[in-house]
């Protein structure tokens, strides 16, 4: 606190985040590090599995502080984060794990969508590449799933809402961005891609 105090006394007079983040509750993810951003720089939602629940499905935390965000704090940028080896993404591979978890099952329910995904066009991946691409289209479908609430689509259709897919790797650091006109995951740095 002390060595930031000047910017801590700033922002107990307002907040001006520039971006709302939304990535996973697990503790090996730390945003700001993440982006090296400053405090005040990120609005952050986080819940395991960085879901978004379309719009209706769920009012709760995710969905009033997206609301917010945008209505109320007008975030022009919203990035979506998912991460390497995310234990909800693992265990929407291996279902059968989440009998003793009915919280996490029920949660769960709102990557539906990406469970059949997965199903319908990855069945012939196996091992880490589908555990990858499953955490790639998740990012994808959440994606989706923000256009969903009025806000996100008001802030689409007037122009000045930006949705940026991320997958953040634990073990080097590295951020692969979604590039939507070439449909493909790519590192910046590198210009590597991945399909979907």
């Amino acid at each position: 606190f002390t060595k930031k105090k000047e910017l801590f006394a700033s922002l107990s007079r307002q907040q001006k985040p520039r971006a709302v983040f939304v990535t996973c509750s697990d503790s090996r993810i730390d945003p700001t590090l993440l982006t090296q951003t400053e405090p005040g720089d990120l609005f952050i939602i986080r819940n395991a599995g960085n879901l978004i629940p379309t719009y209706g499905a769920a009012i709760g935390g995710s969905t009033a502080s997206l609301e917010y965000g945008i209505s109320v704090l007008q975030v022009k940028d919203i990035i979506v984060c998912g991460h390497t080896d995310c234990g909800a993404m693992e265990a929407l591979l291996h279902q059968e794990k989440l009998q003793e978890l009915p919280a996490v099952k029920a949660w769960l329910q709102h990557a539906e969508t990406t469970v059949r995904i997965m199903n319908d066009l990855y069945a012939h991946l196996q091992g880490e590449e589908l555990f990858a691409a499953t955490i790639r289209e998740n990012v994808l479908v959440q994606l989706d799933h923000l256009k969903t609430h009025p806000a996100v689509a008001t802030g689409l259709r007037r122009g000045n809402l930006r949705l940026h897919g991320w997958v953040y790797f634990n073990d080097t650091g590295e951020v692969w961005v979604y590039d939507s006109k070439k449909k493909a995951f790519y590192n910046p740095r590198k210009r590597k891609q991945k399909t979907r």
